[in-house]
């Protein structure tokens, strides 16, 4: 997109030259003699980039910077001045412009300065872009009751110090719970520090945890500072910290206790300021109970206990969140927009959701990329959402059609599991032609993706 530049000097010929210079180099300007003219041609329009002069009639270059940058979205100010000074260039800097160019101009300083500033333009607007994304990736999404309360209790623990530790299935959104812990706390300019306690060879986690000196062990060639060490004054989340071994878990324990921490061959102590959240999807009592997890350390991670309900306890955020990750895909692979029918919803919400958000992502996501059509239809769904619908809990059904259609989408289904997909023998024993037994799947919202 071509930048837009306006060019603000009460010197017609200064206009004209610099209007002429910057049209050859592909810019698209427009010029104004006076900073009132600026203000109310800036109403009006948004430039990228504003060239002004600092000796204005009436009303100066200074003071038009200054109104400009009181507004909302301030443009990119580039000052020129004839009679430049460091007092003028620090004010005008100061004021929020962006550079400080003096007369008589030379062309090529003029053209750097144009240049810089819109690639600081740029920058700035990818940087809110990427900002926005990651705001949007932190948002807990749903109106249940359930996700109501988490956020609540997010708004009441997050400003704290105290530690947490987050229960849930896999697939729930624990680590998006600890980030916007995180995010809405007063460490959230510091790092946020993620270990995966499950991923990390057991030789290898200590030396992950706490860091180790070069020589320490084989293969240790060079100092490493610990997530520990690299999460000081911010936060660490220790996820699916359950699979942590005892040995471990004592260190940690004592780290905890006294924010200090010894990395692998040292004996020199290394001081941290470190919250810590937490998470699993075991029962850490029953954990205990088999001697496989340290109680001590369970109540000291334990102190604000989180609980992030599986998909299947609040369905009523399915579509909410199905739409979300749709817009998300739609946007992210250029695709046109598409949007699920009615059925299409139905059969996600009578699926139980083994796991959890994360396969409902990665199903939308799928669709996204595969199904042509606008619109998402109960055919185009994996066999495996049906499957799985038809043994969840039934709702009531509506009418005799309603019910009759969903015994034999569940008959018809278990045909076709039974003869492992084979169109040919799953339409013998239906009795029905093969072509027929392709126009009763269609209708049922079964999706041919095994055929």
């Amino acid at each position: 997109m071509t930048a837009k530049i306006l060019i603000v000097d009460d010197e017609s010929g200064i206009r004209e030259s610099l209007g002429a210079l910057l049209r050859d180099e592909g810019y698209e300007t427009e010029s104004a003699a006076s900073g009132e003219e600026c203000l109310k041609i800036t109403e009006r329009r948004r430039f990228d980039l504003i060239l002004l002069d600092v000796w204005l009639t009436k009303m100066d270059g200074l003071k038009t910077l200054e109104r400009l940058q009181a507004r909302e979205d301030a443009p990119v100010t580039v000052m020129i001045s004839g009679h430049g000074n460091i007092e003028t260039a620090v004010r005008a800097t100061k004021l929020g412009a962006f550079d400080f160019i003096e007369k008589p101009l030379s062309l090529d300083k003029v053209i750097l300065a144009v240049r810089n500033a819109l690639e600081y333009l740029r920058l700035e607007m990818e940087n809110r872009r990427l900002r926005a994304a990651l705001e949007e990736q932190r948002e807990i999404l749903g109106n249940s009751v359930p996700m109501k309360a988490l956020r609540q209790q997010i708004a009441l623990t997050a400003p704290t110090d105290g530690r947490v530790l987050i229960y849930g299935e896999s697939g729930t959104g624990k680590e998006l719970v600890a980030r916007t812990l995180h995010a809405s706390s007063s460490r959230n300019g510091k790092p946020f520090v993620e270990v995966n306690c499950a991923a990390i060879p057991e030789e290898l986690i200590e030396s992950e945890l706490f860091g180790h000196r070069k020589g320490s062990f084989t293969g240790a060639s060079e100092d490493k500072a610990g997530k520990f060490h690299k999460a000081d004054g911010g936060t660490l989340f220790l996820d699916e910290v359950g699979d942590m071994s005892l040995k471990t878990q004592s260190k940690v324990l004592r780290v905890l206790e006294e924010q200090r921490l010894e990395p692998l061959g040292s004996n020199q102590p290394v001081t941290v300021d470190v919250r810590v959240i937490a998470a699993t999807n075991k029962k850490l009592e029953e954990e205990i109970a088999r001697n496989t997890f340290r109680e001590d350390l369970f109540y000291r991670l334990n102190v604000i206990p989180f609980y992030v309900p599986a998909l299947r306890e609040r369905t009523e955020d399915i579509p909410t969140l199905a739409e979300h990750f749709l817009a998300e895909f739609v946007e992210r692979y250029g695709k046109k927009p598409k949007e699920f029918s009615a059925p299409a919803m139905n059969v996600l919400l009578a699926y139980p959701w083994p796991g959890n958000v994360r396969e409902l992502r990665n199903l939308v996501e799928r669709l996204v990329i595969m199904c042509p059509s606008a619109k998402i239809e109960p055919h185009h769904l994996p066999p495996e959402v049906f499957r799985g619908a038809s043994k969840s809990p039934q709702k009531p059904y509506e009418s005799l059609h309603e019910a009759r259609s969903a015994y034999e989408r569940e008959f018809v289904l278990r045909k076709l599991e039974e003869n492992q997909w084979n169109m040919t023998k799953t339409a013998a024993v239906l009795g029905l032609e093969r072509s027929h037994l392709y126009r009763k799947m269609r209708s049922l919202g079964i999706a041919p993706s095994r055929i």
